[in-house]
Parts: structure tokens; C-alpha cells; sequence
């Protein structure tokens, strides 16, 4: 899963791709790269990040959609609103990727399931302006698997009970040492009996882990931590890793699979 921030204020790029022209031929650039799907979003969710109106993340999300849609591009919207997922949906989206697991819009699951679409559903305690505020676990795996399987359980309630993934929210209310945790045991995800899907591209535990004197390494040279992290949840049994980089990471599968016994000459 390629990533396209159609936002002025994200974390990795910094709105390099925040008009609809350049955000479209960057995402037929990671296309051409490797990406199976390119998620289109336009709301950070960078730790601190305050929301955009709704109209405006819309008018920053459709016209890209539309106009990869019409290429024949596999497109996801990720989106915490179920007006933008409907209207993305609409314009072309095949998936709808949510931070929040239906916890943002209450008529999200119900939204979803009229739509007939997939759905990732990430492990989600609260906005990007409190969110860091929200670290406090027993145990994060466990934690975290049991508030998932609550959320899951919500949307079968609600009708959502297809083709549904799931994500550990690396970043999301956690501390550097709980993302590192949630990763060491990806394998307790399975137990879910739903595809996993890993977001850790350019995050800043990877930052933290780099830093030198200067300070924590700059996201945009946090790639090749993030291929390596790609590489460990591809071996733990990923469905998708959801990356900024796309080649590296494509690449990084592929030696997963071999390694594992995969397809080969």
C-alpha cells in the first residue's frame, strides 16, 4: 500500500502532495514501483495534528480518486469520516482504511457495510491532539488485541462482518517501547483470524531509534529502517505494509517470500 498525504501539514513529506496534479502522478509513480493499492488521505494524523473540516478533506480527496480511478488504479481512501468514505467510495475507492476502527464516526461500520467494501480497522484511543495521552497498558499485545477483537465485534453488530483487516496502530497511542513490543509479537494478531496489515513507514519510534547527536533522524531518511521493518512483518505473516517508499519495501517482500519458501525460479 502506497501512501499519498494530500495535506499541507504531513509528517513525512510535508505537503510536497497537497494539489490534486502532483498528488495523482505520485501516486502513478508508486504504481509503477510496486504498489498493489495507493491509500489516499487527506487528514494527518501526525501526534498533535488538528482535524480538517470536512468539506476540505473531501475537496482534497475525491478529484485525486477520481482521477486514478479512471486510470484503473487500485485506490484506498483513508479516511475517519463515513461522509468521506461514502463520497470516495463513490468516486472510485476499492477499500476504506480507518485510524480510528469506527470510533471517530459512529456511522462508520454502518457505512461501510452498506458500501460493500474492505475495511482496515487500526487499534485507535484518540485524536492526534490527545492521543499520546493514552499510552497506559497492561500489556500492550494483549491490550491491544482484546480492544481490536472489541472493535470487531462492534462492527458485526452494525453489519460489517466481510473482508475486513486489521492494524496494530504502530504510532497511535504508543510510546517508542510498545511499538517495538506490538512488533516483536505480530504473530498474536493472527488469533484475530483477520488479514494484518503494518503501518510503520518513516514513524518515529524509526527516528528515535536513529537518532545521533544532531537529534532524531529526519523522516525522509527513515526509509531504509522502514524496509526493515517491512521485511519482519512480512516473515510475521502480513497481508500489507502500508509504506511512503515503495520499491525498497516491494523488494523487501519479495526476499521474505523467497526466504520463506515462496515462489521461485
Amino acid at each position: 500500500m502506497g501512501v499519498v498525504n494530500v495535506t499541507p501539514d504531513s509528517f513525512s513529506d510535508g505537503g510536497r502532495y497537497a494539489d490534486t496534479e502532483r498528488a495523482v502522478a505520485h501516486a502513478r509513480q508508486l504504481v509503477a514501483q510496486g504498489a498493489d493499492l495507493v491509500d489516499v488521505g487527506g487528514e494527518s494524523t501526525r501526534p498533535g495534528a488538528r482535524r480538517p473540516a470536512v468539506d476540505e478533506e473531501l475537496a482534497r480527496v475525491v478529484p485525486v480518486i477520481e482521477a486514478l480511478a479512471a486510470d484503473g488504479v487500485p485506490v484506498s481512501v483513508d479516511t475517519m469520516r463515513a461522509e468521506v468514505a461514502e463520497a470516495a467510495v463513490a468516486a472510485g475507492a476499492a477499500l476504506v482504511n480507518d485510524v480510528s476502527g469506527g470510533l471517530a464516526d459512529e456511522a462508520m461500520f454502518a457505512t461501510v457495510a452498506r458500501l460493500d467494501v474492505p475495511y482496515v480497522l487500526m487499534h485507535w484511543r484518540a485524536h492526534s491532539v490527545e492521543m499520546q495521552q493514552h499510552t497506559t497498558y497492561a500489556d500492550v499485545v494483549e491490550d491491544v488485541v482484546a480492544e481490536l477483537a472489541e472493535r470487531l465485534r462492534a462492527a458485526a453488530r452494525a453489519g460489517l462482518t466481510h473482508s475486513i483487516a486489521i492494524d496494530p496502530g504502530i504510532g497511535f497511542s504508543k510510546t517508542t517501547s510498545q511499538n517495538w513490543e506490538l512488533l516483536r509479537h505480530l504473530e498474536r494478531f493472527h488469533d484475530l483470524g483477520h488479514p494484518l496489515l503494518v503501518a510503520t513507514s518513516r514513524k518515529r519510534f524509526l527516528g528515535e531509534l536513529l537518532a545521533d547527536e544532531a537529534g532524531d533522524r529526519a523522516p525522509l531518511e527513515r526509509d531504509a529502517a522502514t524496509t526493515a521493518t517491512t521485511t519482519l512483518a512480512a516473515v510475521a505473516g502480513a497481508w500489507c505494509v502500508r509504506v511512503h517508499d515503495v520499491r525498497s519495501s516491494a523488494d523487501a517482500v519479495r526476499v521474505a517470500a523467497r526466504f520463506a519458501g515462496g515462489p521461485h525460479d
